[in-house]
């Protein structure tokens, strides 16, 4: 049994299960409760997929040294707070239960971290200006074009180009920003009831438009040590996805980028398989301490083994909406029909605004890495010093931390934070079934003075949900859900 619109994503071996379970047991707790409760913690920080089918009840119990009968019931009180579903024949596999809607919080918004988003680039508004001039050129023709206006898909394939990766303006298509993009793709790569690779944790809106389009979700982690490679194929070999969707270079939400000879390994694996890579690339320009940056994803694999999307969103300014999609040619021809039953093309004049930008994008990124850096460097001090149990990692790129709590509470943190007038995202929503609830995505894109206004909120809620200095209550973590709008 698996939640909809998800499929088994692996076999736990007993062997792989006692490894991550480390020190489960605890002094003064029953031991199937305390095998129960490590195996549900897995599950909602992530370690463990949900749809990961559990050791036998028997081998389970010889790699751990204990009865059957304590192993089987820490499975039957998994069974009975919803993290594992058992059917004769078919094991037990992991979900998460259906999670009750909390109440927002009646406390007004003085503080947000919910969006990983910057300021309009200060070179914008004379882009703007220059492009509202140009205008008049187009304003005789009939303004509808599903691929983009030739000048600004030649100014996108220059800088692939750039990057290593030869393209010409034939193999690009404007779109309304990355997330049209992306549903235009699941709507045309996807059947209902197709399988979908996607990380975990990964973009929320991506994993609601591979949903929309009928997918069935399979997760592949990205932890600490970034991407599980065996995991990654075990997946690949046994689900046959249509798709898998992939942030290989300063990933939303953990900031890791795919070192090249991974990159070259597994996009290699998905095209033996048959399966079609979206790469989303729209941080993968947002450096911060490399002087340089891996080429394009699609330099590895066959012509159309890798289908690209980008966007200024991230870089340039949220408000800016465009994005593009660099694929082959006879899937873009298939883009353009699709697309034609959903909309008629990208705003003219934002296209002209976007190939002014992409002339002087050089700058812009110059300025982003410096100004993240210095907002990078707060973020890491601050959350040190004001949470000395939480594990920040360090990112040398893209927009947020992706930060370790200690204990699966992060819808709960949220809400107690929103109640004080901070918006801020939970783990779960990165998980594309509600796991993740030891992590935090805190953005590193406010100024030092708005982050410190935003943490003194964060500490006041942390300490409502931990009092005393202690660990928080961690017994109704999964009976909250977050549905906060974020990007």
């Amino acid at each position: 049994m698996t939640l909809a619109g998800s499929a088994p994503s692996a076999v736990l071996g007993p062997t792989a299960l006692t490894a991550l379970l480390g020190e489960w047991a605890r002094p003064g707790s029953p031991a199937y409760q305390a095998l129960a409760d490590g195996i549900r913690h897995l599950v909602l920080d992530g370690r463990v997929p949900v749809g990961a089918r559990l050791p036998a009840e028997r081998e389970l119990a010889v790699a751990l040294g204990l009865s059957r009968t304590t192993v089987a019931a820490a499975y039957a009180a998994l069974r009975g707070t919803g993290h594992l579903a058992s059917r004769r024949g078919s094991g037990s596999v992991t979900r998460i239960p259906r999670s009750v809607p909390h109440a927002e919080g009646g406390g007004r918004e003085v503080a947000d971290m919910s969006r990983a988003a910057v300021p309009a680039a200060p070179a914008l508004a004379e882009a703007a200006m220059r492009a509202a001039a140009r205008l008049p050129a187009h304003l005789e023709g009939h303004g509808y074009d599903v691929d983009g206006l030739p000048e600004l898909r030649e100014a996108i394939a220059a800088r692939y180009r750039a990057r290593g990766l030869p393209t010409e303006a034939d193999d690009v298509m404007v779109t309304v920003g990355a997330q049209h993009a992306i549903g235009l793709l699941a709507s045309v790569l996807v059947h209902r009831g197709d399988r979908a690779l996607v990380e975990q944790p990964s973009y929320p809106h991506a994993i609601q438009a591979l949903r929309d389009a009928g997918a069935r979700l399979v997760g592949a982690g990205v932890g600490a040590g970034g991407w599980d490679e065996d995991v990654l194929e075990q997946t690949i070999r046994r689900t046959r996805p249509a798709l898998a969707y992939l942030m290989p270079d300063f990933h939303n939400p953990t900031g890791r980028t795919m070192p090249e000879d991974q990159r070259a390994r597994i996009v290699a694996l998905a095209e033996a398989h048959g399966v079609t890579v979206i790469a989303d690339e729209t941080t993968a320009e947002l450096a911060i301490d490399r002087a340089t940056a891996h080429p394009p994803l699609a330099v590895h694999g066959s012509p159309g083994a890798v289908v690209l999307v980008g966007s200024v969103g991230k870089t340039v300014w949220g408000g800016l909406r465009v994005g593009w999609i660099r694929a082959g040619r006879p899937l873009l021809r298939d883009l353009a029909r699709a697309r034609s039953a959903r909309d008629l093309g990208t705003p003219v004049l934002e296209q002209l605004v976007v190939a002014e930008v992409l002339g002087g994008m050089d700058g812009i990124l110059a300025e982003r890495g410096a100004r993240l850096r210095e907002t990078r460097d707060h973020v890491e001090a601050e959350l040190a010093r004001r949470f000395p149990g939480w594990e920040v990692p360090h990112v040398d790129g893209g927009l947020a931390v992706w930060v370790g709590i200690g204990a699966p509470v992060s819808t709960e943190l949220a809400l107690a934070a929103r109640s004080r007038g901070l918006a801020i995202t939970g783990g779960s929503r990165f998980g594309h079934d509600g796991a993740f609830e030891r992590f935090l995505r805190i953005p590193i894109t406010a100024t030092p003075a708005a982050t410190d206004r935003a943490l003194d909120i964060l500490e006041d809620a942390w300490r409502g949900i931990a009092p005393e200095g202690g660990r928080p209550d961690v017994g109704r973590a999964h009976d909250v859900v977050d549905r906060s709008v974020l990007v």
